[in-house]
């Protein structure tokens, strides 16, 4: 098969879904592929059950900027960030609090917030 059909969809192109904590967090072979798949900048942290990454920005309106950006795919994806604002960075950690750790809707939340931001 060639063609647009041939070709995977981008992490960004796909919609969040929510988990409903009946599976369990993806593991680390898994985390490090999808990590591969962000823009650089993301780290697994806390044992790869989280991801997190910092924007930096010239002031302080700035980063509010970006986090009601971000607030708002979050609503409009059903995926709730933390979200931690500062002078001049934004800090964005991610995980799905129902299962303790990492699924795929994670790493498509990250990638569209790469593309909002980007």
């Amino acid at each position: 098969m060639t063609g647009v059909y041939s070709r995977a969809m981008s992490l960004a192109d796909k919609d969040c879904v929510p988990c409903r904590g009946d599976v369990p967090p993806l593991g680390e072979a898994e985390v490090r592929r999808l990590q591969g798949e962000l823009q650089p900048g993301w780290e697994a942290t806390e044992g790869g059950r989280r991801l997190r990454r910092e924007w930096r920005f010239a002031d302080f309106r700035g980063a509010l900027t970006a986090a009601n950006k971000i607030g708002d795919l979050a609503d409009a994806q059903d995926h709730h960030p933390d979200l931690h604002v500062a002078w001049g960075r934004l800090v964005v950690e991610i995980w799905t609090h129902t299962i303790g750790g990492l699924s795929e809707a994670d790493f498509v939340f990250a990638a569209k917030c790469d593309r909002l931001l980007s």
